[in-house]
């Protein structure tokens, strides 16, 4: 199976629709205040599960570009037994000569503020760890589909209580620019998961038996590079505690940019230039909210296919309020929310978002590419660091890996000196995803399995379930064969799980590669 095929296989699970269990009934009703969920119960498995429940406004009309507002009241009850509707989706980043063609939701929809619970023990008098997840897919693809909650309460001995959130996706939730910042909120699409975390505050023990202070989130991919957004957040002084801890999984962390930056300003203006709404600097977002949705997404997949490959347009900015600085100066200063932090990153993340088929014989060009605000001379000290490493695709794999996804995981933990845990998912090929077969066990790519081993397995899934239940992986919730895992801060080990030539595993404690660190620095 080649890498885009595999891509656009995984975008297309991840928007297929969930079958639902024949052995499932209805749920009690939970009262969210604004509105009466009725979920469905799962006998066989002891799992509550309420798909799809509202947790803000649709922000559509006057509300686009806005802060997330509270939903408004819902006579009667809601059937909470399906997933919800995703957000408008976006697409990789598209060369002329490599078009990334995207599998397209059926039901993408503007008003996608929607969450899913899942609940081993609906009106337990013991509330339960509660992990909160975010999915991936750059800020532009992903959402609540494809990622069945019932799946990690099964992995997690059924001692959590598992929140998946979805949020604004794209230029409907990451479009910046000075007009923006004057007129509506910058960063909406993390103010969605600000505005879910503190739904989850409000409601998990009440309705759901989870314990408001005991939460976990934990991303994959964009989500994970969310996951630091947050630990920044407020200069890391958000009110109340959201989260005690955080788990971090192929952290996502490309160049961002003040909101009014050239980049993010020069998207505004080819997003207002694209919907004819530049009259004046003044009425352009207001001429904005009054598009079509249709019509921006459109607009949103024209400026993303038209972006250097395989990467994404829209993301995250410093806002100078929520974020107030880059997050990597935020995490130097210590600047965070959270007390404890796990972190996996893939061995070989980089050739998921590099076409393999061109030839990167001038390294430093692509450097250029990736990099827009590099100059020559930055660009070929970063290619002469490389140029030892491999063949130029190879050096260029790692460029994109080690930038975006590796070395930003170790800026987060060393935000947390004495209080992170490292791990690294070596089996090959390694790439980003990969992991993601290990968390959510239905995800089966045709011609594509992962190393299927029951031991393995469990070792690599009960690191992060015994962190989030217990805030430390080597208090674990079913036996495995994973060793004792120190923590990284004291002497910069790492859990490594990889497999011998005989597909045995093979999981051990060791050093960090001082020369990754150093090309990280």
């Amino acid at each position: 199976m080649t890498l885009n095929s595999l891509q656009t296989t995984l975008i297309y699970f991840l928007f297929s629709v969930r079958a639902a269990s024949s052995e499932s009934i209805y749920a009690p009703v939970v009262d969210l205040g604004y509105a009466q969920y009725q979920g469905v119960f799962d006998a066989d498995l002891n799992i509550t599960s309420f798909l799809g429940m509202r947790y803000a406004a649709a922000p559509t009309g006057n509300l686009r570009w806005r802060a997330p507002s509270p939903p408004s009241a819902a006579g009667g009850v809601q059937l909470a037994s399906s997933d919800p509707p995703p957000c408008h989706q976006g697409a990789f980043g598209a060369s002329p000569t490599n078009p990334m063609l995207v599998t397209r939701a059926a039901a993408e929809t503007e008003d996608c503020l929607f969450l899913s619970v899942y609940t081993p023990a609906l009106n337990s008098t013991k509330p339960l760890p509660t992990i909160v997840w975010i999915h991936g897919g750059g800020y532009v693809l992903g959402g609540a589909t494809g990622f069945n909650g019932v799946q990690l309460l099964q992995e997690a001995n059924n001692e959590a209580v598992v929140v998946i959130i979805q949020h604004r996706l794209g230029l409907f939730g990451f479009l910046a620019g000075q007009q923006v910042k004057d007129g509506g909120a910058l960063n909406v699409g993390l103010l969605d998961q600000d505005f879910a975390f503190r739904w989850v505050n409000k409601n998990a023990e009440r309705a759901l038996s989870g314990n408001p202070d005991h939460v976990t989130i934990w991303g994959q991919s964009a989500g994970a590079g969310a996951v630091i957004q947050h630990v920044v957040a407020n200069n890391g002084k958000t009110q109340p505690q959201l989260f005690k801890a955080a788990i971090t999984s192929s952290t996502f962390l490309p160049s961002q940019y003040k909101y009014n930056d050239r980049i993010p300003q020069t998207l505004f203006n080819e997003v207002a230039a694209q919907a004819r709404c530049t009259d004046s600097d003044a009425n352009a977002l207001e001429c904005l909210r009054a598009v079509d949705s249709a019509s921006l997404e459109t607009i949103n997949l024209n400026i993303l296919l038209a972006g250097f490959s395989q990467t994404f347009a829209f993301g995250p900015v410093v806002d100078g309020s929520f974020i107030t600085q880059s997050p990597t100066e935020l995490l130097a200063q210590g600047k965070t929310n959270g007390e404890i932090l796990l972190s996996m990153t893939n061995s070989n993340e980089g050739p998921l978002f590099i076409n393999q088929t061109v030839d990167y014989t001038n390294v430093a060009h692509y450097v250029r590419e990736l990099f827009p605000l590099f100059g020559d001379t930055e660009s070929a000290a970063v290619a002469s660091v490389y140029e030892s490493l491999g063949p130029p695709l190879e050096q260029v794999d790692l460029i994109m890996g080690e930038s975006i996804f590796v070395c930003p995981t170790y800026n987060l933990l060393r935000a947390f000196p004495g209080a992170s845990y490292k791990g690294e998912y070596a089996v090959t090929p390694g790439m980003h995803t990969n992991d993601l077969f290990y968390y959510f066990s239905l995800i089966i790519l045709p011609g594509y399995v992962p190393f299927n081993n029951t031991d393995f397995r469990t070792a690599f899934n009960q690191g992060f379930f015994s962190f989030a239940a217990h805030l430390d992986p080597n208090d674990k919730l079913v036996p495995s064969i994973t060793p004792a895992w120190p923590k990284w801060s004291a002497a910069q080990v790492e859990m490594v799980f990889n497999k011998t030539e005989d597909d045995v595993p093979m999981i051990a404690a060791a050093p960090t590669s001082q020369a990754l660190l150093d090309r990280c620095e």
